[in-house]
């Protein structure tokens, strides 16, 4: 089940990339931008991706799943509670845990974006804000 999970998710990562086309509502900070969202072979779980810029003050924040993002543009800080940040550029990888408070911030001097792919329970807000 696992596995079968990677590959779908591995696969709307390639085809998404060219599919930009539906705007959510945008979170102070930056712009998110919906590509898809499909229901999952386990039931009450779907996938969302979105394509996010990240502004440069960090929002704390939450999401009811696990999210893989792949940096597209910039250099992006990710703070994951309790862990010490970690910034990544384009090309490269990270993984939050689903419900992990969690923040990003963009540390370069141009437009930083990601592609994020969320694997969460259907019905839930995707962002959840954390004071």
């Amino acid at each position: 089940m696992k596995a079968a999970l990677v590959v779908v998710v591995a696969a709307l990562i390639a085809v998404s990339a060219f599919a930009m086309h539906a705007v959510q509502a945008q979170p102070a900070g930056g712009k998110r931008t919906e590509l898809q969202r499909h229901d999952l072979g386990v039931p009450g779980r779907e996938v969302v991706q979105v394509r996010v810029e990240i502004g440069p003050t960090p929002i704390r924040h939450t999401h009811p799943g696990e999210e893989v993002i792949y940096v597209l543009q910039g250099s992006i800080e990710y703070q994951i509670e309790g862990k010490p940040p970690v910034t990544l550029g384009p090309g490269e990888v990270h993984f939050i845990p689903a419900g992990a408070i969690h923040s990003a911030r963009n540390v370069g001097t141009g437009v930083a974006a990601e592609l994020a792919t969320y694997i969460v329970e259907k019905g839930k807000p995707l962002v959840v804000l954390v004071k």
